[in-house]
């Protein structure tokens, strides 16, 4: 076991780890609560409790091991809370404590602990903007920013304690919340600050508190709202520092396994990010997963030639249109194999098999495997029925990384097929498959349908006689025509798209976007339905929730259907999912 590398002591790192999952703990509701969504889907809050309390986990397991350092149970904490990451929030906040405890393994003996605890900061929030593909201001981005800052100011003194920094990085935390709602109109509509910053607040009032003794003041979150800062759809997971794509989505998946310095991997991200969208770069030392989308596969990788050495690349054409110039990239792959190496043909090992820790590979079956994420008991015999290895996951008990990471591994087979079901499961989704991908040489493609009913039309259509590629690009292509929405209760008070909405008021949902506010649940459900119907289509598919009267109002739906649609087919299914009575679709 590594012992060697800092000066700080195992029991100080349980410390701190455990009075920040408490805090976590104790702050979760409010957090959830602050949602900007009138439903509460975001829950960031039980995502970053969740998600610290599997790199506690992961802690606690290295130190019951003899000889564990505080550098092996640091490492672990940055693993375990990364394969436990759940929702955009989690994910992000994985990322800050392995970029954390990386900084502080490494330090340097003699170095003095405030610097080292300033320069872990500074290093967490760099990690934080470097995971999204597009920043936002006033999420927890901004106010990690704020703490950095303010820590490294105040390390510069000779004189400064582990305690300054701390204080200093918790203050200026709290002024970057308060100012939230002025940066991002979605928090100013709502009247609250950003759920994520609040709960990186958390844990740094809970490390303060632990070293000082004193309580922090009560944390003000919620302004007047301002109703002329009307804005549409919020982006998922409640604190949400990525923009909403807003054209057609690209044509390709690219995936590959980089070794570089970190140097490299921050221009490398520049360059991406530039290409196309779905950005995620994860690692630490010389080796990285890289994911993105793109229209142009090449450029994508060459990004990667010029600055390390890609290997295990992987080309996925997830668009309609099979003509683009990319078609070098294709490859033939109606026996199901895929070609595999580094970018320039040598075929060498890839890192960690190098550094002679390869991981270990189970034996995978030949074929093709779907993983869904399920949000009711009802849609996951769907789902299994249709052959699916399902995962559950509604709005308030998102998947983690390793839930998804289990799945593809159980699964067995050569090729994966992951179908998101739900935003805020892709990034997750994401990290799952590289990390897959890296550990035994699976082949896993992320389908990001956004809906439970875009996932059902996705899974109709998979053929596993088809080519990897083809039965991706068909899915794909499939529950992009999907037009998806659904019937819900506001939980809260918020501004819509459709106006303003009290607790208990009925929502109806159309792509995503909160498009009626109505008080009869059966009235909203119709307009849904006939704004789903008004460009046309086959085929309703309405999916009834786990309350009571969930199942009478699908039946009332589908009977409006026959009746004012007669050349409409129309499905109904007991889907069991909470939150929301009814899921609409049209085919």
């Amino acid at each position: 076991m590594t012992t060697a590398g800092t000066s700080i002591d195992l029991v100080v790192v349980q410390r701190f780890v455990d009075a920040a999952t408490d805090a976590l703990a104790a702050v979760r509701e409010e957090v959830d609560d602050l949602n900007v969504y009138p439903v509460p889907d975001g829950d960031t809050g039980t995502n970053m409790y969740l998600t610290l309390c599997s790199g506690r986990d992961s802690l606690l397991e290295t130190v019951g091991v003899d000889g564990a350092g505080p550098v092996d149970a640091l490492a672990a904490l940055g693993r375990g809370a990364l394969l436990g990451a759940r929702g955009n929030s989690g994910v992000i906040f994985s990322e800050m404590l392995r970029a954390l405890a990386a900084r502080v393994a490494a330090a340097d003996p003699a170095r003095r602990h405030a610097v080292v605890l300033a320069d872990g900061i500074a290093e967490a929030a760099a990690a934080a903007w470097q995971a999204v593909g597009t920043p936002v201001e006033g999420t927890i981005l901004s106010v990690a920013r704020a703490a950095a800052e303010a820590a490294e100011a105040v390390a510069d003194d000779p004189a400064a304690r582990v305690r300054d920094v701390l204080v200093a990085a918790a203050a200026a935390a709290r002024e970057a919340l308060a100012r939230t709602p002025s940066q991002l109109a979605t928090l100013a509509a709502a009247g609250v600050v950003d759920a994520g910053g609040r709960g990186l607040v958390a844990v740094l009032d809970a490390a303060t508190t632990l070293l000082t003794g004193r309580r922090p003041e009560p944390v003000v979150c919620r302004v007047r709202p301002e109703p002329s800062a009307q804005v549409g759809r919020p982006a998922a997971g409640g604190s949400a520092p990525g923009a909403e794509p807003g054209c057609e989505a690209p044509a390709y998946e690219v995936m590959y396994l980089l070794e570089a310095d970190e140097a490299a991997v921050a221009t490398l991200r520049e360059r991406l990010d530039a290409l196309g969208d779905s950005l995620v770069v994860v690692g630490e030392g010389r080796l990285w997963n890289v994911h993105v989308h793109v229209d142009d596969a090449g450029a994508a990788v060459e990004a990667g030639v010029e600055l390390g050495r890609p290997h295990h690349i992987r080309i996925t054409h997830l668009a309609d249109d099979v003509h683009r110039h990319h078609a070098r990239h294709e490859r033939d792959d109606h026996d199901g194999t895929e070609e595999r190496g580094d970018a320039g043909g040598t075929g060498r090992p890839s890192a960690a098999d190098e550094a002679g820790h390869p991981s270990p590979a189970p034996r995978l079956a030949p074929g093709r495997s779907i993983v869904a994420v399920s949000a009711g008991p009802g849609l996951s015999e769907l789902f299994a029925g249709a052959g699916a290895v399902v995962v559950e996951g509604d709005p308030g008990r998102l998947p983690s990384t390793g839930q998804l990471l289990e799945a593809i591994r159980h699964a067995g087979t050569e090729q994966v097929v992951v179908l998101t079901n739900g935003e805020d499961v892709v990034r997750s989704a994401q990290v799952a498959a590289s990390t897959a991908q890296e550990a035994t040489g699976v082949r896993v493609a992320v389908v990001p349908t956004r809906a439970q009913v875009q996932g059902l039309a996705a899974l109709a259509v998979h053929d596993p006689g088809r080519g990897f590629s083809a039965d991706v690009r068909e899915m794909t292509a499939t529950a992009r025509q999907v037009r998806d929405g659904a019937v819900t209760v506001a939980a809260r008070p918020a501004m819509t798209m459709a106006g303003p909405c009290e607790p208990g008021d009925v929502l109806g949902v159309v792509a995503g976007d909160f498009a009626v506010v109505g008080a009869d649940l059966h009235e909203v459900a119709v307009d849904v339905a006939g704004r789903l119907l008004a460009q046309g289509g086959e085929l309703l598919t309405v999916v009834a929730g786990a309350d009571e009267v969930s199942g009478g109002a699908a039946e009332r739906i589908a009977a409006w259907a026959e009746r004012h649609h007669p050349l409409v087919e129309v499905l109904v299914y007991d889907g069991g999912q909470e939150r929301y009575p009814l899921l609409l679709s049209v085919e």
